[in-house]
């Protein structure tokens, strides 16, 4: 029973729901180059503008050093400010999409908003803070990191067509994601149910897979509900860690759709309003 109405609930919100975000990205000629690319595009002591993708805020910077992401800096106290601004006046190491603009060329990005390390330029800002593209890499692994990646996929209009090609484990990863960095967009796209996300991620501090049961890719092709065993620490503001040891419902309207989370059940097991 549970299978059949995720199903009809699926069905009506494909009938109902759009987005306009990759149209709005064409429109805006917002390109998705690969790190090496920008590499040579930006060089060090390149001056560029960061344009926040959520609120328009758009603030100046230069980059200063990296070699498989771009360090950065504020050009000035004033591009600090704004800076601070986009964040909500509190530095976080939460992920953002933002838009890289350099001359003529609008490039899909990603940025955190904590200082750290060295910084030289007199813009009251107490070191730098990382830039990400596609391809770019952490300092510790030599893989993108997913927070980032999704940035860049919502950046550059791009989300849907990655959420709508992941399998059901990438589904539910971008999922938590989009709750550790507070981004209802993300959770949105891989959620069945259309919900208020805003009053609900403010409350989540961090989110984290712990376990997560797979099954061999060959039995899920011709699925279209799935039950996956997952285990989640949770930072709950006010609250503190919490777990959650249950199950994630998945849904799909046909063997090719994409796989769509049931957020009622999941929210309601974790206790959220």
């Amino acid at each position: 029973m549970k299978k059949l109405s995720l199903i009809l609930l699926l069905f009506y919100s494909l009938l109902t729901v759009h987005s306009v975000s990759a149209k709005t990205a064409s429109r805006l000629k917002i390109e998705m180059l690969d790190w090496n690319e920008v590499d040579q595009i930006l060089p060090k002591y390149t001056k560029f503008t960061v344009m926040d993708l959520e609120t328009g805020k758009k603030f100046n910077v230069q980059r200063r050093a990296g070699s498989h992401h771009a360090d950065v800096q504020p050009l000035t106290a004033e591009d600090t400010k704004t800076m601070k601004e986009i964040y909500g006046g509190k530095w976080s190491w939460k992920r953002r999409a933002i838009i890289a603009i350099y001359k003529k060329q609008r490039i899909a990005a990603s940025m955190h908003g904590m200082p750290h390390g060295a910084g030289a330029l007199k813009n009251n800002f107490p070191g730098h803070f990382c830039i990400y593209f596609y391809g770019s890499t952490t300092h510790r692994t030599n893989k993108m990191d997913l927070s980032h990646m999704l940035m860049i996929y919502k950046a550059s209009g791009n989300l849907d067509k990655y959420l709508g090609q992941a399998n059901p484990y990438e589904v539910i990863e971008a999922y938590i994601a989009g709750f550790k960095q507070q981004d209802s967009r993300i959770v949105s796209k891989a959620s069945l149910q259309a919900i208020n996300w805003k009053p609900i991620l403010k409350k989540v501090d961090n989110a984290r897979i712990i376990r997560m049961e797979y099954l061999p890719p060959e039995d899920l092709k011709n699925e279209i509900y799935l039950e996956v065993p997952v285990e989640v620490d949770w930072n709950v503001i006010n609250k503190g860690p919490m777990s959650y040891k249950g199950i994630i419902h998945l849904v799909r309207f046909s063997p090719a759709g994409s796989w769509k989370i049931d957020s009622d059940s999941f929210l309601d097991e974790n206790h959220f309003p």
